[in-house]
């Protein structure tokens, strides 16, 4: 696994006056962002130069400054390798790094800045890791409930959480998951903003808004297409959540994502998007809400203070210590914690008619079995998966359980 500081020191013993530095930079910096198992590469200039780093199970590790001077090769080296316009330094592009099956797909997005372009390498898992449903982690219980509702013909099961909570990930494993078992008896469609990874077995689908393709007309036209089922890359507008349960409605299987804080108050953000609750009781199958939290490295101590344990009502807990396998952070690899509400309980169903508080919709779901994600995140650190430091930066300190 690449560090941080050899990652630096590979870097910086580059020559800035060598006529391939930006290209032995960026094949530098990509081959050791896939070595660490990075996420994201930023490259962010400054007054001071071209500031890297990378985001490794979730958290932002400083690389290194490097020289200013040829920070616009370094960014314009991406922009050919995505096929972007490098002449257009003043408006955002986005673009992706073609590569061979079975390879690490990689997204490039530039924009501009006060001290020049700034540009994000999203790099996605390789496809061979977290492909399938049962290699994503979740509990059994979820699991199996998860594959039971992607077995039905209709409705709707929206992937929620916040921005870096893998909801992509999940939402794509569905959709192996359903080109799989159906062996291609199933017309299977995507429409995404953007493509992230290529799925075989199914028809997908870019936003292309300078067309006139955006998500509520394009999934209207889609519609038209007979598809059976359908993966909806986010709902992010009224008329994109009404369209799609409609299409949840009327005898389509929708995978989506959707951004919440938790399955209830998925809920209730789409009824105060103005979504009719009557779609909302009928079509919706289930809303999984999911966080990633960062994994102890076998090096981690137990906790011996009470307030080493930062309020959690815990009986036991393990602190990040660090050593040579986990770059010294404490942490190796991530665990998904979740919770999944399916309303198919006349009362809970009630609840969502009468647009009832998100507060009593969770109490509802929870009274008849959901989980709470909070409690699967106590649940972690007792058993001393995760750390009460990183439940904390993950969850946050409100509602404590």
């Amino acid at each position: 696994m690449t560090r941080p500081v050899d990652m630096h020191h590979q870097l910086s013993s580059l020559d800035p006056q060598a006529p391939h530095y930006a290209t032995d930079f960026v094949n530098a910096l990509l081959a050791g962002a896939q070595a660490a198992r990075a996420s994201d590469v930023h490259l962010q200039p400054a007054r001071e130069g071209l500031d890297v780093r990378w985001r490794l199970d979730g958290v932002l590790q400083p690389i290194g400054t490097f020289s200013r001077g040829e920070a616009a090769d370094v960014v314009s080296r991406l922009k050919v390798l995505a096929h972007l316009l490098t002449y257009h330094t003043d408006r955002p592009q986005e673009g992706r790094i073609r590569s061979a099956p079975g390879e690490v797909e990689m997204r490039i997005s530039t924009f501009p800045t006060l001290h020049g372009e700034r540009a994000v390498v999203r790099l996605f898992a390789s496809q061979r890791h977290y492909e399938q449903l049962e290699e994503l982690g979740f509990p059994a219980e979820v699991e199996t409930t998860i594959r039971a509702l992607l077995g039905e013909t209709s409705g709707a099961l929206v992937v929620s959480g916040p921005a870096g909570s893998g909801k992509t990930t999940t939402a794509y494993a569905c959709l192996r998951q359903l080109v799989r078992t159906s062996h291609g008896g199933r017309s299977v469609m995507s429409l995404e903003d953007p493509i992230e990874v290529a799925v075989e077995g199914v028809a997908q689908a870019q936003v292309n808004v300078p067309a006139g393709l955006n998500l509520a007309t394009g999934l209207r036209s889609l519609l038209r297409q007979d598809p059976e089922v359908i993966l909806v890359g986010e709902i992010r507008d009224r008329e994109a959540a009404e369209t799609v349960f409609q299409a949840a409605l009327t005898g389509h299987l929708v995978v989506t994502t959707f951004h919440a804080g938790s399955a209830a108050s998925a809920i209730s953000r789409l009824s105060d998007m103005g979504i009719e609750p009557y779609l909302l009781r009928s079509g919706l199958l289930g809303i999984l809400n999911q966080r990633l939290v960062r994994r102890l490295c076998t090096c981690a101590r137990p906790v011996e203070r009470e307030e080493e344990r930062l309020g959690l009502t815990v009986s036991a807990a393990r602190q990040a210590l660090g050593c040579a396998q986990c770059q010294m952070t404490g942490y190796r690899g991530r665990l998904v914690l979740t919770e999944l509400l399916v309303p198919d309980q006349s009362e809970l169903g009630r609840a969502i008619l009468s647009r009832a508080e998100a507060s009593q919709l969770e109490r509802l779901a929870v009274q008849h079995g959901m989980t709470p994600v909070r409690q699967c995140a106590l649940a972690a650190v007792e058993a001393g998966l995760t750390s009460p430091e990183e439940l904390r930066r993950a969850l946050g300190w409100r509602n404590d359980s």
